[in-house]
């Protein structure tokens, strides 16, 4: 499924110009779910974090119970080559992925003998600093590690997220604020939270619910060195309701303003303007 355009795929040890055929239909990872992934960011020249990013599929891999086989550092320039055919000024994602070929006796049990490894670079713009989203709630919650590979970026995971967005959707939302296990609030359906209150940050603690971004420890830390008060802590939908300012942090468009839960309304305020300024500026130099 291409969401962008000027696709490029790594696959095989070679890069190919467009969306190239990469699994077979007996491929373990077709049929049984076995494919992990991340997304990483090419902007103004520059891709924030790569080497994170490619070492968590590696650990989303081995989380799957599928070898990887490429290391971080080869990932990275493998990557590398492939954005120097775009434009300097491309956004581009980088979705480095890899999937199960064989099962063992059982078939269900991903074998280690043969790993699929490809990337993917689609240009997709970044969305424009005003972009905004609202949040409703879900009756479907994430789930715990005893019940699915929450310790992974695997992509067996996004049909739960994916019934949450549909849910919203339907009563007019455009994302969905979801809960944990224990009916805390856990992260939106598709990028990880943070509220402003009293100027102070809070951010929902991670609890094994859901992976804590890389992007999400990025705001962080950069929060933090410019004096910010920020909190990782347990928060219930009636904190987000007390809320001055909500926003998301996602790889993809890295800092989206909140206008609305539910009946509650926000403005896209200080500090989510200044998480988004930190971040460029730290791109940037980086």
């Amino acid at each position: 499924m291409a969401v962008g355009r000027n696709i490029r795929t790594y696959f095989e040890g070679t890069w190919h110009d467009g969306d190239t055929p990469i699994m077979r239909a007996a491929d373990h990872g077709a049929w049984l779910g076995s494919s992990v992934f991340d997304g990483a960011r090419w902007v103004h020249g520059r891709a924030p974090d790569l080497d994170a990013h490619c070492a968590r599929v590696n650990r989303s891999a081995k989380a799957l119970m599928i070898n990887p086989t490429v290391s971080t550092d080869d990932m990275v320039q493998i990557a590398l080559e492939g954005l120097a055919a775009y434009p300097e000024d491309a956004a581009v994602y980088i979705r480095p992925m890899y999937w199960a070929i064989h099962g063992d006796a059982s078939a269900i049990v991903p074998a280690p003998d043969e790993t699929g490894f490809a990337i993917s670079l689609e240009e997709i713009p970044l969305a424009p600093e005003t972009a905004s989203v609202t949040l409703g709630r879900t009756r479907f919650r994430r789930p715990v590690l005893e019940d699915a590979v929450v310790d992974a970026k695997a992509g067996c995971l996004y049909p739960n997220n994916a019934r949450m967005l549909a849910e919203v959707r339907q009563r007019g939302f455009g994302n969905a604020l979801v809960a944990d296990a224990m009916g805390n609030v856990a992260e939106s359906a598709t990028a990880n939270v943070f509220m402003v209150r009293d100027g102070a940050v809070f951010t929902p603690i991670a609890n094994g619910t859901f992976l804590a971004g890389i992007t999400r420890a990025r705001h962080i830390k950069n929060m933090r060195a410019d004096g910010m008060e920020v909190h990782e802590t347990v928060l219930t939908f009636a904190d987000f309701e007390k809320a001055d300012e909500v926003f998301l942090s996602g790889n993809m468009h890295k800092v989206t303003a909140v206008t609305g839960f539910e009946d509650c309304a926000y403005q896209a305020g200080p500090v989510t303007r200044r998480v988004r300024e930190m971040y460029w500026d730290w791109a940037a130099s980086s």
